[in-house]
């Protein structure tokens, strides 16, 4: 019962049944710093992750 997220080419592995913002956390993944896309679209933090699915992050990148 997991749920493939998928930052810069590395995959981590988490339970499925989580939120999107605690799937975040348990990874060790700054919430802030990634957009999270899921089946071509983006989705929030308080999306409930689904078994087997793979959710590609994308880095935001800010700078000044």
């Amino acid at each position: 019962m997991t749920v493939k997220l998928v930052l810069r080419g590395k995959e981590y592995e988490v339970k499925s049944g989580m939120t999107l913002l605690d799937s975040l956390r348990r990874a060790d993944i700054l919430p802030e710093g990634v957009l999270a896309i899921r089946e071509g679209q983006m989705i929030v933090e308080d999306e409930i992750l689904r078994e087997g699915e793979t959710i590609r992050l994308v880095a935001v990148i800010s700078g000044g």
